[in-house]
């Protein structure tokens, strides 16, 4: 089965059958997540997004900010770009240190981190390419808390990923914060379904 790629008003349920379910369907998006995580250094969570999870998103929004038919719009707009397109993984970064001093201070050392993230399994290396809707890096070179990074694959790359058993490693060039992790079969497996 083709994953999809968009979410469009005919997918937005109204919203008192959302809260209706609201329970259970957070129940099924915290299930999904689960293999979705992937911790990189000591700060750093990459959550991998989809069809499912950007759907969770969106009804989220729409159920707690109660902007109606008008804020459908904004937040398709707003959250269509993180569903994987067939040939990519798409992941939100979140750099999550809890003191604000220390948070200022880390980020103010770690601008064009977004431009260093990257996958490597069987002699590939994918490149993180950052989500082009604005500049996460200030011109004084402090990073956003939180990042959005597309990795994209060719055929060949795909196939590689697929296969069970492959070790991926996933990771960070930046001088200040050069850290990877091996990614856990279980996230490499619900990481593949991403694909056409």
């Amino acid at each position: 089965m083709t994953a999809k790629h968009e979410i469009t008003r005919d997918d937005i349920m109204a919203m008192d059958d959302y809260a209706a379910e609201r329970r259970e369907r957070r129940a099924e998006a915290v299930a999904l997540k689960r293999n979705r995580r992937m911790e990189v250094g000591p700060v750093a969570a990459f959550y991998f997004e989809s069809y499912a999870t950007m759907w969770h998103q969106v009804h989220e929004m729409l159920h707690i900010e109660r902007g109606g038919d008008a804020q459908i719009a904004d937040e398709l707009a707003a959250y269509n770009p993180l569903i994987p397109k067939g040939r990519e993984l798409v992941a939100t970064v979140m750099f999550e240190v809890d003191d604000e001093v220390r948070r200022r201070n880390f980020l103010s050392r770690l601008g064009g981190v977004e431009e260093t993230a990257f996958l490597r399994f069987d002699g590939e290396k994918i490149a993180g390419a950052p989500e082009a809707d604005l500049d996460r890096t200030t011109a004084d070179g402090k990073a956003s808390a939180v990042q959005f990074i597309h990795f994209p694959f060719n055929d060949g790359q795909v196939e590689k990923f697929r296969a069970p058993g492959t070790e991926v490693i996933i990771g960070f060039d930046h001088p200040n914060y050069a850290h990877m992790a091996v990614m856990s079969e279980a996230v490499r497996a619900a990481l593949a379904e991403d694909f056409d």
